[in-house]
């Protein structure tokens, strides 16, 4: 079993990347701002409160682990509409620069689906819609997603489309860049994946 750093656990995919790593079986350090207010109480699990663009906190949350995932968010509201974001991108320089110290080689990077490559590809109206509501937190993880694709880690980035809360199905559906190496597959959800 791995020791597993999630990072931005305390909701949604990184929430629920939490439950899954440690009904699995692994050790989990969940770091999260509101790390304290994770739902979940477990033998294996570590909460440690703390900022995921402090490069000494990520150092520390870093120390003993065999895997990371990032599964970062931003609170929904006008801004994110409004203005630029560069939380993405920043969080993720700290984090590459810090496992590339720490000597820890791999990393599930989550983004989304209309990240990268993956722009444009959801249909004239979505990506209308999706550009004037979410365009400029996608430019940032545009960047995100070169920050890892030009890093030195063994990684893996994850699109997530549409994902629901209902009961595991035991269904999955991915696609899989398989020249490079990279599968991953998701129980009861659907993923795009891009390595």
């Amino acid at each position: 079993m791995a020791a597993v750093l999630i990072i931005g656990a305390s909701r949604g995919v990184g929430l629920e990347t939490v439950k899954a790593a440690l009904e699995a079986g692994h050790s989990v350090r969940a770091l999260a701002r509101s790390a304290r207010r994770i739902p979940v109480a477990h033998p294996k699990l570590e909460k440690m409160a703390g900022d995921a663009l402090e490069m000494a906190t990520v150092k520390r949350a870093l120390t003993g682990v065999d895997v990371v995932t990032q599964s970062l968010g931003v609170s929904a509201g006008p801004e994110i509409i409004l203005n630029p974001t560069r939380f993405f991108s920043k969080a993720t320089r700290v984090l590459v620069t810090a496992m590339e110290e720490a000597q820890v080689r791999r990393l599930i990077c989550v983004t989304g689906f209309g990240a990268g490559d993956s722009r444009g590809h959801g249909g004239f109206l979505y990506s209308v819609a999706f550009h004037l509501l979410l365009g400029r937190v996608y430019d940032d993880k545009d960047v995100q997603e070169r920050i890892v694709r030009n890093s030195k880690l063994d990684w893996v980035i994850v699109r997530p489309v549409i994902l629901t809360d209902g009961p595991k199905t035991n269904a999955y559906r991915a696609l899989v860049d398989r020249a490079a190496g990279h599968a991953v597959l998701s129980r009861g959800r659907t993923w795009r994946i891009s390595s």
